[in-house]
């Protein structure tokens, strides 16, 4: 995409070639049409990138539109923009195909109002308590409102409380009203925004309950696989028995070069196959 400031003429607008020419957010830019490439693995790994961090951001729009609100004022970025620019670039992990979440890294909201001190987090029979130092010095408020993301990875929600307590509580309680909630994954967030809604502070990670479990995508990914390294273990095996065979007189059969060609396509397959352990 090209920005372009405004010529003797105005503003191209529509198509022109194979360009097209538009406004967004009050400013002209121009982007190329026509039949893409094959991808590269760069571009294959920024593609994972940008859709692992939109799995992870999409549920969490309610909370992410009043967290970046400020941030994003007066830009032409908004909220959801500068979250996914914010996490994709500090919050994954892993090499493609196998990108995945750091929790711990996960960015919801950025500001210099104080955060709270010794944050704890613990299940109670209907949700989630919390609590904190409720001290703070002259670059807060008591009236400070608590917001709190509860993040369910295993099913793509997220459960939003934008005025959970205030700093000077020392605690809130988060309710839950799903049992799944109570048993599944958990990674849970807060930040503080003040009463007059002109300061926020940057997010803090309060913790995972449940430990971490996989996604149906991700056993999807694993299952596959396994089935392609299965066969594959099946094809190496036969392969190298031949070539060990036959010593240096190689096999010019139709039948070799077919377990040959078999043996390499798998090889190569499995280096950018999604699902591998990570151990």
């Amino acid at each position: 995409m090209a920005k372009f400031n405004v010529g003797p003429y105005g503003h191209p607008s529509g198509k022109i070639g194979n360009m097209v020419f538009y406004m967004l957010n009050g400013q002209g830019v121009c982007r190329l049409i026509g039949k893409a490439g094959k991808p590269t693995i760069k571009q294959l790994a920024n593609r994972q990138a940008m859709a692992v961090t939109m799995e992870l951001l999409k549920p969490m729009a309610n909370f992410i539109n009043v967290s970046f609100k400020l941030e994003a004022a007066g830009t032409i970025r908004n909220p959801h923009n500068l979250a996914t620019s914010y996490n994709k670039k500090h919050a994954l992990t892993g090499e493609y195909p196998n990108l995945r979440i750091d929790y711990e890294k996960v960015v919801l909201s950025r500001g210099s109002l104080e955060l709270i001190k010794d944050l704890n987090i613990s299940k109670g029979e209907h949700g989630i308590n919390l609590t904190w130092n409720s001290d703070y010095n002259e670059n807060a408020d008591t009236d400070d409102i608590m917001m709190v993301m509860v993040n369910h990875p295993g099913r793509n929600k997220a459960s939003a409380f934008l005025n959970a307590g205030k700093r000077v509580d020392g605690g809130c309680f988060i309710p839950l009203d799903k049992d799944w909630m109570m048993e599944e994954q958990m990674e849970i967030y807060i930040c503080l925004k003040s009463a007059n809604g002109k300061l926020i502070s940057d997010s803090l990670y309060a913790g995972n309950l449940n430990g971490a479990a996989e996604t149906a995508q991700q056993k999807a990914d694993a299952a596959h696989y396994n089935l392609i390294k299965t066969r594959f273990d099946q094809v190496s095996a036969a392969y190298q028995k031949k070539r060990m065979d036959a010593a240096e007189d190689i096999p010019k059969t139709k039948a070799f070069r077919q377990l040959e060609r078999e043996y390499h396509v798998l090889k190569d397959k499995l280096i950018h196959l999604a699902g591998k352990p990570l151990s």
